[in-house]
């Protein structure tokens, strides 16, 4: 019988950290428009990692019936339960994975980070500190490659969500990254 060694690896990010049975959750935090499912995309791409989008399932599972923010946030909760034991699974096999679920309010990175808590798996939250003249150009930018997104990724939707949302603090045990820009 073999002894388990501890290597030091690149996972997803770069960072090197110690292998363990367990994999790594990712979790991103960031106004609308600040590139959150971007990186988690390029996070994704790394050894064992996989990436779980929630507007992919949310489109997959309910077609055609989120019309607004509040329906939104309905089907969202009802994602939840359905995901929870999968996503700890892959983490008890020692998968990475990259969470594309906005990290944005402290009740959603609580959910998160109960999955990190209840597996005994590591976690990282990458916080996109961006201004809102960038959000809001990205937002401008993204209608115009996606039109079907263009009744949602307006200014107006911006300016609702964003007054939910509420910056990470090390006080809520997280292992939080900052990436700040307020260019244009």
């Amino acid at each position: 019988m073999s002894t388990p060694i501890n290597v030091s690896v690149d996972i997803c990010s770069g960072a090197n950290s110690e292998i363990s049975n367990k994999g790594t959750l990712v979790l991103l935090c960031g106004k609308m428009g600040a590139g959150k499912s971007t990186l988690a995309r390029e996070l994704a791409k790394g050894e064992r990692c996989v990436l779980i989008s929630e507007d992919e399932w949310l489109a997959t599972l309910y077609p055609n019936e989120i019309k607004d923010f509040d329906a939104y946030i309905h089907y969202a909760a009802r994602l939840k339960p359905l995901l929870k034991r999968h996503i700890e699974a892959l983490l008890l096999a020692g998968l990475t994975v990259v969470m594309d679920f906005p990290a944005n309010t402290l009740n959603q990175r609580r959910w998160l980070l109960g999955l990190s808590l209840d597996t005994g798996a590591a976690h990282r939250l990458i916080y996109l500190k961006h201004s809102d003249e960038l959000c809001l150009s990205r937002l401008a930018l993204r209608r115009q490659a996606e039109p079907e997104r263009a009744q949602f990724d307006t200014e107006a939707v911006y300016w609702h969500v964003s007054s939910f949302f509420q910056a990470p603090t090390e006080e809520e045990g997280l292992n939080i990254e900052i990436l700040e820009s307020s260019d244009c």
